[in-house]
């Protein structure tokens, strides 16, 4: 189980975990992870969320804006990445790299 999946299975009404959310918006998990993360890092900038996720992503805004549904709106976003910014930088992608590294045992 992910770190994202732990917190989907907290958010009442978001589904119980990526690849449950990655079905009901039609991407690849993997691309719903990082979605999430690049979705809470962009909700944490100035500009619209969704166009600036989109930017880093290149999934379509649409897509974006159903995972933002998905995950509970916009108020979840500040949640995701406060939990997922371990490290305080406004940047949890490096965050989340670094814990899938330590479940694979590399540094």
């Amino acid at each position: 189980m992910s770190l994202l999946d732990g917190i989907l299975k907290n958010i009442g009404g978001a589904p119980d975990d990526v690849v449950n959310l990655a079905e009901k918006v039609g991407i690849d998990p993997a691309m719903a992870e990082k979605a999430i993360a690049v979705l809470g890092k962009t909700h944490q900038q100035d500009g619209d969320t969704v166009e600036l996720a989109a930017k880093e992503t290149g999934l379509d805004s649409g897509v974006l804006n159903q995972i933002v549904e998905q995950i509970g709106g916009e108020g979840s976003l500040s949640s995701f990445a406060s939990m997922l910014d371990q490290d305080g930088d406004g940047n949890p992608l490096n965050d989340i790299v670094g814990m899938a590294s330590g479940l694979f045992g590399k540094k």
